[in-house]
């Protein structure tokens, strides 16, 4: 009786071991055809993207296209990096053709290319305003945000902006050095600066580096994110005049300057504001499924690679155009109306 017992018992062991064997089995075969169908899913996408973007754009935008190409294996992504209105007027004045267009003033998409080259504008990251220089800098180990007035003017100091009509940092850093005369009580001093050293204003705000480098220049300015990416010393500027804080916004909007509109013989007038960067897909984009995918990958995962890089997430946030938003991105923004 006793060997019958332990006959069945281990025949109903081997049974439930097989049992628990094919049932193993059976999960791993499910979990290899699951990542095998997401694989085949991912690499699905094929095609070539091109992108106009601002120069401040650059490092991140680099570092997620190169994420997004590992991922789809089968996608081309093509980046060109200028000042924002330059790179606007690409498409406008150009008939440059792109897919994409990301700029460091979202403003520009309303401004320069909505309605007739695209009908949505999502916001989607900040920054600020601030001083850069090296070690080699004359004054460096004096400059502070209380006496920085005083050694840009200084006639041995050479510093750099970028060109207003060209690039929103150049009509930032206008704004910048209006909006000292005001917090700092200093009457003429915008007049005096921007008048200064004015042969060595570039296209774009990058396009600085190399002189700072070089030592032609003392200080620039730049985006402090920019500054974060190169590893460069800067001078953070008081929040009245640096363009980051929401909060300030009245104050911002007391200066303003003015930049070549579309035509020749316009002029827009840009109001000083909080930095806001905007990011938009062209009406004649080639593979719109491409373009949509991976603006959808730069306004999720790709967020987290901009605040690495030192600028501010900002989804979602409002917009005047959230009914042309393909509805795929949608949950990247919020109606002026909700």
């Amino acid at each position: 009786m006793i060997l019958i017992l332990n006959t069945n018992i281990k025949k109903y062991m081997r049974t439930l071991l097989t049992t628990i064997a094919f049932i193993g089995l059976l999960s791993v075969n499910f979990s290899c055809m699951e990542s095998e169908k997401k694989e085949n899913e991912s690499n699905d996408l094929t095609g070539e993207l091109m992108i106009f973007h601002a120069g401040s754009l650059s490092v991140p935008f680099k570092e997620i296209s190169k994420e997004f190409e590992r991922i789809h294996p089968g996608v081309d992504i093509k980046l060109e990096a200028a000042g924002s209105v330059a790179s606007a007027r690409k498409i406008t004045d150009l008939n440059r053709y792109c897919d994409i267009f990301a700029s460091a003033d979202y403003k520009v998409i309303d401004e320069m290319l909505i309605p007739e080259h695209t009908d949505f504008n999502i916001k989607f990251a900040g920054n600020e305003m601030a001083i850069v220089y090296t070690e080699k800098s004359k004054f460096s180990d004096e400059i502070t945000a209380n006496n920085w007035t005083e050694i840009l003017l200084k006639d041995e100091v050479h510093y750099g902006r970028s060109n207003p009509d060209a690039d929103p940092c150049g009509y930032r850093t206008v704004l910048v050095s209006k909006l000292s005369d005001q917090f700092y009580k200093l009457p003429g001093f915008s007049d005096k600066l921007l008048a200064k050293d004015n042969k060595y204003i570039r296209p774009k705000e990058t396009d600085l580096l190399a002189l700072l480098e070089t030592g032609t220049l003392d200080y620039i300015f730049l985006y402090r994110s920019v500054a974060q990416q190169h590893k460069l010393q800067y001078l953070l500027l008081s929040d009245s005049i640096n363009l980051k804080k929401f909060e300030l916004e009245s104050f911002y909007s007391t200066v303003k300057t003015k930049i070549r509109g579309k035509k020749k013989g316009d002029w827009i007038t840009k109001n000083g504001a909080p930095m806001v960067y905007g990011i938009t897909m062209h009406k004649d984009a080639k593979n719109k499924e491409l373009a949509l995918k991976f603006m959808d990958f730069i306004l999720s995962k790709g967020i987290q690679t901009m605040e690495k890089n030192g600028q501010t997430g900002l989804v979602p946030s409002g917009t005047d155009s959230f009914e042309n938003i393909p509805e795929s991105l949608k949950k990247y923004a919020v109606g002026s109306s909700q």
